[in-house]
């Protein structure tokens, strides 16, 4: 009974001819001579974005199924704005879309062996996570080793001097930034649609960006990652329903681990330090601040006063929770962050021809729309407070 009712969930989430359809014209993508004409076009971003979104799509139903017979479902309690039990493991279908978009068109290097061993000792840990929970402690110290192994392989942050204090500094920016952005990725997995929109948003403008610094290898990345959450994408944020599968910790952190291993590997297209890291870190910049913000906010409130309790601490005081606590709705809420997101990714591609002096204006720039965005968010919790202090009086 129990399989009949999954089976029919799934054909409601996806019609059988319209799966049928999507796995004939996979097939016809993998057929002998389509890749290379694809390539021989110079259509490889199309043909990779294609593929990847193509194999997500198709894994996505089954992992479903998977997940709801095994019982590893997301169930709602005070954290969750969910109301019911949610199949988990999407993040299973992203990574295997990825994994197969790199391997089929043979994009190797040896950064990228160094980020993908990391990011796959990331997936694994987020999915033993996903059906049985871990301490944070323990999440975040195989992350660093992830982490560890990925510098092992050449992957760090290079623009400091070149002597041995330098070296240091850029192994300590490279742990902050992996894990900072991993973690903070992991944190935006928190309503529908959220992480994985974001997800593709820095993804587009990272491959636009490679595009114009001749990275083609991180094109090729980046477009891969794109597409992969781009076929998770029409399950996890639907138009007046909700989600039907989650992303979990293993798709959320493997995906963040990613974004911020393609920026490490990255070269930015200008030897001024200013103007090539600030490319980026505008792309990203709504992933910075979600984390400055929490963490310097639980410090000045004292709801954290150790490294302990930050590790441990979990709440609603998020930017997408604050958001939501002025009076938006879900999918308001996270429209919302999208355009902020790409507003300043279409920044860092501006900043591509500018100067030292553009860069730092835009990231000016960048910083007062954050500060609006708090000066909202202060407003909301003050409203909040009001109507806590109105309903304790009526008691």
């Amino acid at each position: 009974m129990k399989s009949t009712l999954v089976d029919s969930k799934i054909k409601k989430y996806i019609p059988r001819k319209h799966y049928i359809v999507t796995l004939f014209i996979f097939a016809l993508f993998i057929l002998p001579g389509v890749r290379s004409w694809f390539f021989y076009h110079k259509f490889c971003w199309l043909y990779v974005l294609s593929f990847s979104f193509l194999v997500s799509y198709l894994c996505v139903p089954i992992i479903r199924k998977i997940a709801s017979k095994l019982n590893i479902v997301d169930t709602p309690d005070r954290r969750k704005i969910h109301d019911g039990s949610i199949p988990l493991l999407g993040g299973v279908a992203v990574y295997v879309a990825f994994a197969g978009a790199i391997i089929y068109n043979n994009a190797y290097s040896v950064e990228l062996k160094g980020v993908a061993v990391g990011a796959t000792i990331i997936f694994i840990v987020g999915l033993i996570d996903d059906i049985m929970c871990l301490r944070a402690r323990l999440k975040l110290l195989v992350q660093a080793i992830a982490v560890a192994i990925m510098i092992y392989y050449g992957v760090v942050a290079d623009f400091l001097p070149n002597v041995w204090w330098g070296y240091i500094l850029e192994v300590i920016i490279t742990f902050v930034w992996m894990l900072g952005i991993t973690n903070s990725l992991n944190f935006f997995d928190g309503m529908d649609g959220l992480a994985t929109g974001l997800t593709v948003i820095c993804s587009v403008f990272l491959s636009i960006l490679a595009v114009y610094t001749h990275q083609h290898f991180l094109m090729i990345l980046s477009v891969a990652l794109a597409g992969s959450c781009l076929g998770f994408l029409p399950f996890n944020f639907r138009y007046n329903k909700p989600a039907a599968i989650f992303l979990g910790d293993a798709g959320s952190t493997f995906m963040g681990f990613i974004l911020a291993g393609m920026i490490i590997v990255g070269d930015w297209g200008s030897k001024a330090p200013i103007k090539a890291y600030a490319m980026p870190i505008l792309i990203m910049g709504i992933f910075i601040f979600d984390m400055t913000y929490t963490t310097v906010s639980r410090i000045a409130s004292k709801k954290v006063t150790n490294i302990k309790e930050w590790l441990e601490f979990t709440g609603k005081d998020h930017l997408h929770h604050r958001l939501a606590s002025l009076g938006l709705s879900t999918k308001q809420t996270v429209l919302f962050i999208y355009f902020l997101s790409a507003s300043l990714g279409i920044s860092a591609l501006v900043l591509k021809n500018g100067t030292v002096i553009d860069a730092l204006l835009l990231l000016t720039q960048a910083s007062l729309l954050y500060i609006i965005v708090v000066i909202l968010m202060q407003r909301g919790k003050l409203k909040n407070r009001r109507k806590e202090d109105k309903i304790e009086q009526l008691e």
